[in-house]
């Protein structure tokens, strides 16, 4: 059987294509070539189709039809089929025309003409369409497998949901459509509108057909702006919400098969709405949405794409930047058909003129200039276009639904078959060229009218031109009366504002902070020296031994008389090593008064050394090893943090340096040392720790975030950046790594990303409430845990210590804390713990819960690390927000670190009054009047906090403040019960110290001793623990102890002046104990 004749060759034909190239002709440089190699699986469709042919469309032109193919048993049509449309940069076919239009298969089938019929009988078995996007990523060619989807025109008894069947394409050029600098500079920008929800009630299914359009307009090539327009929404009754994933789809009009439609592996995942970047995706907006996604709603789910030239991109930054919002415009026009009477061209003017329903959705495009940000998607309120409030915000001067009128505006035509029964023809202007003209002439048209129009008086059409005005107004009202929002995506292939890569930070990090290497090992330390020592000491024994042997009676074969000389020779040498390695000294001493000390010092060394050296060679039994000491790392900075505040800081340093050196790997006690440098305002020495701890843990967020504060402090902004992104990128659900970047950036009046960081933290921190809420509420009876983690003011068991510990003495009461004047402000007596403890559930504190919020929560990391350059900053937008009773607390703790104590009680009393129940208010208040003397008032705040069936935060201080607080009114019963139980929660020579004072002034002098030996064995050097064993031991008549006691006691300088007074007195009383007797 002969396969039909060529469907272009009949005359009279529908078919006639517009433009078929001749394969003979070679290909032009700017065109595109189009290969439809085969069919495969046709027979999925259609089994019974014998012969088909394919045509090509692009942007609605009909480029030509293939030749008629006969379909093989398996469903194969080889086609190979090329045809071409020229590629023009300023248009047709321009660049946003090829990002944005795909090409349009259809698969026809061919009927063989019966006897009587003057035309072949055609029919469309399926359209494809192959996306041209690759073209502008660089390719030259590419091959594609374009999925053949069915018309519903064909009989559904054959086809099969399973089959595969789709056309094989290869698309061309002879050089890539971009250059270099386009392929790297330029940009492509889609744009995804979804659909628009809680429409008002008169968008109804029924009545004249309307169509629902939107549009926004964005810079293509330069200044040169072009629309993306969204036309033929469709009204959808409520019920079901939409379903997820979905696909998005081409703005098509002459499609016949609905699945072409469909754009290959592009979906609308949907997502939570916390996570979006426009409007209602608040916690309260939640139900709403929910209900009107339920509603009577539009969809449109059409993607509109366009690239954006070099200049246009830069455009595109500079007008995002000064407008911040871009206008999405909606309307509802009526289709018209096209069977009615002409009208003349004034009302057709008119007409093009009238937007029914105008209404403008405002998208912050912000996000956009954020470093890393492609893409920004949310809900956006739908308002009524008032040309006044949009040139407001978005300085546009014109509407561009009204400019576009004429072409917007459908009309319902006399039904058709789409790109079979309607060629179309393009030999006319462009687009752009059209709208040039019709705009042109519709300003002439208008400039002429009023040119002619009085100017003293409006004509009556301009009155009913108002008129109209006002009734479109109240249309467009209606948007917000119903509470419309749109739903839709903005993406970009490349961020406007690239972001530095996770691996360029790290390695900026490393650049700024080396790691350190590991110092050689010496062979000839202080340990060598001394066994060195030991050595020769053995060797002159023996020699020693061995001549006394032979002078009483034991004979050693071969000895000589012992050359004394060259054995005090040999020990010289050990004893220089020992000067030089055990006590580092090279130098000559600049007095005999401080040779004659260390010779004295040495002296007494080489002889206890001597007398170890002996004993291990005349004892077969080693020397038994030296007591390791009990004090561990968590004593260390408990001991540490107590000298802190009693302004001993020497001792705190001390303390600190023995913790780093159990562990000199250990970051916390680097990050610990570095916040108590910074206490000191020793902004430099804090930063080699926190820079310590970073080349120890090049990874640690804490420590990266320390850094950039000290950066900022010093003034290196530059650094300061470096480290707060570092930190964030390392850990990118950090709500304090968000909030901390915030503030820095809003320091450095960069608004744009400090709003990003402020809104990522917030994101992260709803994140974390919504798992906490979700765990406690799996474990049913433990919800108040969670509950409390949120009170940004209950820190943790690492923070078990306040900020205030009793001033020296147990037994007296310290006088105020004077503060150091901080250029950088460090808090004293209220900065929160470290993190030294381990973790766990925090302290539930007070009945009232406060929210929780991302500036709180950095407050209390600021604080805690006594690096509070940002805490005034953070807290003043915590106020924007309402005060809390975390809020004042925190303000009050500033206020007593500047010693304001008339603000500071104000806040606590606003704290009191917000969460009366809450135990961290009564104890800083506890400590405000500890310090300003107003032991009464102290007590009772005291006894309140302890009162309460959840402990506050600092409860340690509380403890022995009110422990000295009963020492000094000789309540020691009360006392030495409140020293006990801070010795239960976190034992210190202080509170061991406080016992055994209330022992002793109860005259337990067995339970005193025993306490203050705790004391001694915890801190040595306290000379008040040292006084009262004095007095002890001249109770129980232990004159050589009395006196070694107190001898220490003097030693280390005792300073309260009636406890002196009474050791002396003792002393005369039993007539020992003082060695100047």
């Amino acid at each position: 059987m002969e396969a039909p004749e060529g469907l272009s060759a009949r005359k009279g034909s529908c078919l006639v294509p517009q433009a078929v190239p001749s394969e003979s002709q070679p290909p032009s440089a700017n065109a595109v070539q189009i290969t439809v190699v085969k069919a495969q699986d046709l027979k999925s469709i259609r089994s019974d189709t014998p012969f088909t042919l394919v045509r090509v469309e692009y942007d609605g032109v009909i480029l030509g039809d293939s030749s008629t193919i006969q379909v093989l048993p398996n469903g194969t049509a080889s086609y190979n089929f090329t045809t071409s449309f020229e590629y023009h940069p300023d248009g047709p076919n321009s660049l946003v025309d090829v990002a944005q239009k795909p090409v349009l298969l259809t698969v026809i089938e061919a009927l063989q003409k019966q006897k009587k019929q003057k035309e072949e009988k055609v029919m469309p078995l399926g359209q494809a369409v192959v996306d041209l996007l690759p073209l502008l990523q660089g390719q030259c060619s590419f091959t594609v497998l374009a999925p053949l989807y069915a018309v519903p025109t064909s009989p559904s008894e054959s086809l099969h949901p399973e089959a595969k069947c789709g056309l094989e394409v290869t698309v061309r050029t002879e050089k890539p459509l971009l250059s270099a600098s386009q392929l790297s500079n330029g940009n492509l920008l889609s744009v995804t509108l979804e659909a628009a929800y809680s429409v008002p009630d008169a968008f109804v299914p029924t009545g004249p057909p309307q169509n629902y359009v939107a549009c926004l307009q964005v810079p293509a090539a330069g200044e040169k702006e072009v629309p993306l327009l969204f036309k033929n929404g469709i009204l959808k009754p409520g019920g079901e919400k939409e379903s997820l994933p979905r696909p998005k789809k081409w703005s098509l009009a002459n499609i016949m098969a609905p699945g072409a439609l469909n754009i290959p592996n592009s979906f609308i995942f949907g997502g939570p709405y916390e996570d979006e970047d426009g409007e209602l995706n608040k916690t309260e907006d939640r139900e709403f949405r929910i209900q009107a996604e339920s509603t009577k709603r539009i969809v449109w789910d059409t993607e509109r794409r366009c690239y954006l030239d070099p200049a246009a991109v830069l455009v595109l930054q500079k007008r995002i930047a000064e407008c911040r919002y871009w206008p999405v415009e909606v309307c509802r026009m009526p289709v018209v058909s096209s069977s009615k009477g002409k009208s003349s061209k004034a009302d057709k003017g008119d007409e093009d003129r009238q937007i029914f329903f105008h209404g403008v959705a405002y998208v912050n495009m912000v996000p956009l200039l954020c470093p890393g940000v492609k893409r920004i998607r949310g809900a956006f309120r739908v308002f009524a276009y008032q040309d006044g409030e949009v040139l407001e915000k978005t300085k546009k001067q014109q509407s561009i639904l009204r400019d576009l009128r004429p072409q917007v505006s459908p009309t319902k035509e006399r039904p058709c078959t789409p790109g079979i029964s309607s060629p179309l023809s393009r030999a006319v202007p462009s687009k752009a060229q059209r709208e040039e003209k019709e705009k042109s002439t519709r300003e002439k048209e208008f400039n002429r009218r009023m040119s002619y129009a009085p100017k003293t008086q409006l004509s009556d059409a301009a009155l009913e031109d108002e008129n109209t005005e006002k009734s479109l107004s109240l249309d467009g009202q209606q948007y917000a009366e119903a509470g419309t929002f749109l739903v839709m995506e903005i993406k970009l292939d490349k961020a406007l504002v690239p972001k530095r890569l996770r691996e360029e930070l790290t390695k900026r990090v490393k650049e700024m902070i080396p790691p350190r290497p590991l110092l050689p090992p010496r062979t000839e330390g202080a340990k060598k020296a001394v066994e060195d020592y030991h050595n020769h000491v053995t060797s002159i024994a023996v020699a020693i031994l061995s001549e006394y042997h032979d002078l009483f009676g034991k004979q050693l074969p071969d000895q000589g008389a012992i050359d004394h000389q060259t054995l005090e020779e040999q020990k010289r040498y050990a004893v220089v090593k020992i000067v030089r390695e055990k006590y580092l000294k090279t130098t000559a001493f600049e007095t005999q008064e401080q040779f004659q000390a260390f010779l004295s010092e040495l002296y007494v060394y080489l002889v206890d050394q001597m007398h170890v050296a002996v004993n291990q060679l005349l004892h077969e039994e080693a020397a038994s090893p030296v007591p390791l000491t009990r004090v561990t790392a968590e004593q260390l900075w408990l001991f540490a943090h107590e000298a802190e505040v009693n302004k001993d800081y020497k001792l705190a340093a001390l303390y600190h340096q023995q913790r780093i050196a159990q562990d000199k790997h250990n970051t916390q006690y680097w990050l610990d040392y570095g916040a108590f440098c910074l206490l000191l305002e020793d902004t430099t020495k804090a930063q080699e720790c926190f820079r310590e701890a970073l080349s120890l843990d090049p990874h640690h967020v804490r420590s990266l975030l320390l850094c950039g504060i000290v950066a900022v402090v010093l003034q290196h902004y530059e650094e300061a950046e470096i480290f707060f992104e570092d930190a964030c990128c390392l850990e990118p659900s950090d709500v304090v790594a968000w909030t901390l970047s915030g503030l820095f950036y809003e320091l450095q009046n960069n608004n744009i990303q400090a709003e990003m960081a402020f809104r990522e933290a917030k994101k992260q921190l709803q994140a974390q409430l919504a798992k906490e809420r979700s765990i406690s509420e799996g474990k049913g009876g433990k919800k108040q845990i969670a509950a409390a983690y949120v009170r940004s003011t209950s820190p943790g068991p690492e923070q078990l210590l306040p900020e205030g510990p009793p001033d020296g003495s147990a037994s007296r009461l310290p006088e105020a804390a004077e503060e150091p004047a901080l250029a950088c402000p460090a808090p004293e007596e209220e900065a929160l713990a470290s993190e030294a403890a381990p973790e766990g559930p925090p302290p539930i504190s007070g009945l009232s819960q406060p929210s929780c919020t991302i500036f709180m929560k950095a407050v209390e990391f600021l604080m805690k690390f006594n690096a509070i350059q940002f805490v005034h900053m953070a807290l003043a937008h915590e106020l924007l927000g309402g005060p809390s009773c975390a809020y004042y607390l925190a303000l009050a703790r500033t206020y007593l670190l500047k010693e304001d104590f008339s603000k500071c009680e104000e806040c606590l009393c606003e704290a009191v009054r917000i969460d009366f129940m809450n135990p961290d208010v009564w104890a800083l208040k506890g400590h405000l009047c500890y310090l300003k003397r107003d032991f009464a008032g102290a007590k009772e705040c005291y006894e309140r906090t302890i009162s309460f069936v959840v402990d506050a935060a600092d409860m340690h201080f509380v403890y022995l403040r009110l422990g000295s607080v009963y020492l000094e009114e000789k309540e020691y019963g009360k006392a030495k019960q409140t020293y006990l139980q801070a010795c239960k929660n976190s034992a210190s020579c202080l509170t061991w110290l406080g016992v055994g004072i209330a022992c002793y002034r109860l005259e337990e002098m067995g339970e005193a001793e025993d306490a203050l030996s705790e004391a001694n064995a915890l801190n040595n050097s306290n000379a008040e623990a040292w006084a009262y064993l004095a007095l002890i031991c001249l109770h129980g008549g232990r004159q050589l102890e009395a006196e070694q006691c107190y001898k220490y006691a003097v030693k280390l300088g005792l300073r309260p002046a009636a406890l002196l007074q009474e050791l002396r007195a003792a002393q005369q009383r039993f007539g020992f104990g003082n060695p100047a007797f």
